[in-house]
């Protein structure tokens, strides 16, 4: 398995990526209106390129020339030097493997090197992966609902120390 930084000619596996991804992991928790939505919104081809153009830094891993999981974070606080990680998703055959812990290490890694000194993520507060980020050292900061669009995140924020 390899993790690396990902270029304008990986969005098509990013944006494929997220198809296998999003249904599976979001059908039980949000509308099928709102995925497809928000898989346009965020994962088309332009979506992704603006994306890379504005800063948001994105992994990707592969076993065997295979993508597997992605990740993107960017700087978003420079004056506490809060990064944020954006998306992280890995293939539910590849899930409780360690790809994910994995992917957060070197997104921890590279943002620390950056000068970073928390992790910050959203997660849906109805998504199981928050248990995941607890045991990996993310706690609750904040509770929040966000309107997008015309949908309502109901998101926990949490952070890490790097």
């Amino acid at each position: 398995m390899i993790i690396r930084q990902a270029t304008d000619s990986d969005i098509q596996a990013i944006n494929e990526l997220a198809e296998k991804i999003w249904w599976p992991s979001y059908r039980n928790i949000i509308s099928d209106e709102q995925i497809s939505f928000m898989l346009n919104d965020m994962y088309s081809s332009e979506s992704l390129r603006e994306q890379m153009n504005s800063g948001i830094e994105f992994l990707l891993v592969e076993r065997d020339k295979l993508p597997l999981a992605f990740a993107g974070f960017s700087e978003t606080d420079t004056k506490n030097q809060v990064f944020k990680l954006h998306k992280l998703y890995v293939l539910p055959t590849e899930q409780g493997q360690g790809t994910g812990r994995k992917l957060i290490e070197q997104v921890s890694s590279l943002a620390k090197a950056k000068g970073g000194k928390i992790l910050e993520l959203n997660v849906n507060r109805g998504n199981p992966a928050h248990h995941f980020y607890s045991r990996i050292g993310f706690d609750i900061y904040q509770t929040l609902d966000i309107n997008y669009h015309h949908f309502v995140l109901n998101d926990y924020v949490m952070r890490k120390k790097l």
